[in-house]
């Protein structure tokens, strides 16, 4: 336990150890729950568990930033419809109103048998019940000279903050007719629509402060999230600035380069001002740590509690899972983990069960005003998270049912992180 005060909120070793006094008689009695990541899936549960078990269960949530920038609204960011602030969220009500033990460090192994975690900063934490949460880490070599060393020069700003930051500062700096290049991800991978909603914002700011820019999508896929809807968008808004290059048209991506901002594609080199790579997707590595992964990289789970296929004792919930038809996006990570929260409730303290549902819908905006979305409701099988019926956006909406779809989002954006932290 000492461990864990250390980590509570900041606090010194001095603090961390009083902290810890009264609390290690009743924890010792409790069944302890360790959640690893604070974003949607991670956050979501470790409040759940706390509020709903009303101190029945002992919950350790380990993240190691202070601040949670979402992943999901950062594309609004680039387009200048959002503050970096507006998207950054802190732990201090899921401790102090929860009584959630927050440690802000990194869990780099899990011992399945002793059931434990390891922490980077040499500690150890033991648990009944793990929830693993970790979001996405990137294939290595995936995209030919690109890996984490060029995130600078080539920036991924798919893990919001500071490379959202960067992203943003390099298109805004284009030379006047500048390409901005998209080195897009093949699937699956987080947040479906996610790349063609930057693209629209990255279009936004180019319209705006450098209009004779060119957009170029290097995409390995045939078809994405929302296509036709994104395409008529940028015909409408950005007439003649994105070009979308499918793998069979081009060739596909043979190698980008660094240092000298060109791209490789068919065995032509185009040369980029900026060059945003998105590499192929896997589970966070703690997961793999874990050894609750396949050979694609990701984490099979049981549908109806997000348990790990490998381990009844871990669940994994979001981006990371491999569950069936959902999307790894916020929204499903939220209600996977509202599904897991329930279950292992009801393991731990006998708690009632009911069963899983699930939903999602991912919002995208195309330019001011003009918002769209898909989404759909699901239900647990044996074999899957299935799709039990769906809604997109249609081409041809009229512009305030559009506005009314951006309004609908901005109060789901305020809804989902009060669910996450309040």
């Amino acid at each position: 336990m000492p461990v864990t005060r250390r980590g509570f909120m900041g606090y010194g070793a001095a603090a961390a150890a009083v902290l810890s006094t009264p609390m290690l008689s009743r924890a010792a009695t409790r069944p302890k729950v360790v959640v690893v990541g604070g974003g949607a899936g991670g956050a979501t549960v470790a409040r759940y568990l706390a509020k709903d078990s009303k101190g029945e269960i002992d919950v350790t949530l380990i993240e190691p930033t202070r601040t949670y920038y979402t992943c999901f609204f950062s594309n609004l960011y680039l387009g200048g419809f959002r503050t970096m602030d507006s998207l950054g969220h802190s732990y201090g009500g899921l401790a102090t109103t929860y009584g959630i033990n927050v440690v802000h460090d990194y869990a780099v192994g899990v011992d399945r048998d002793a059931k434990t975690v390891s922490l980077a900063g040499g500690g150890t934490l033991a648990y009944d019940r793990l929830v693993l949460s970790p979001g996405i880490d990137f294939v290595e070599g995936s995209v030919p000279g690109w890996d984490l060393s060029a995130q600078n020069a080539m920036p991924h700003a798919y893990k919001a903050g500071s490379q959202t930051e960067l992203l943003k500062a390099q298109v805004e700096n284009m030379r006047e007719g500048g390409v901005f290049v998209m080195v897009a991800p093949p699937n699956p991978y987080r947040c479906p629509p996610g790349p063609y909603e930057r693209v629209s914002m990255v279009a936004h700011m180019l319209k705006q402060k450098n209009p004779t820019a060119k957009i170029l999508i290097f995409d390995p896929k045939q078809k994405f999230s929302k296509q036709g809807l994104f395409q008529a968008g940028w015909e409408q808004h950005y007439p003649g600035m994105v070009d979308w290059l499918d793998a069979d048209f081009t060739g596909g991506v043979e190698e980008v380069r660094p240092g000298t901002m060109e791209v490789v594609v068919g065995g032509e080199v185009t040369k980029a001002d900026v060059c945003n790579v998105i590499p192929a997707m896997k589970a966070g590595r703690i997961a793999e740590a874990a050894g609750v992964t396949n050979d694609k990289g990701w984490a099979p789970v049981v549908p109806a509690t997000m348990q790990s296929r490998m381990d009844e004792n871990i669940h994994i919930l979001g981006d990371a899972s491999q569950q069936g038809d959902m999307p790894k996006s916020g929204f499903a990570a939220n209600s996977q983990a509202k599904v897991a929260a329930m279950a292992i409730r009801g393991a731990l303290t006998g708690s009632s069960v009911f069963p899983a549902k699930f939903s999602n819908t991912c919002w995208s905006l195309i330019a001011t005003d003009d918002g769209v979305k898909v989404g759909a409701s699901y239900k647990a099988t044996d074999e899957k998270i299935a799709k039990v019926d769906g809604f997109i956006s249609q081409n041809g909406e009229s512009e305030a049912l559009r506005k009314q779809t951006y309004e609908e989002s901005i109060g789901w954006y305020s809804g989902i992180t009060s669910d996450m932290f309040v």
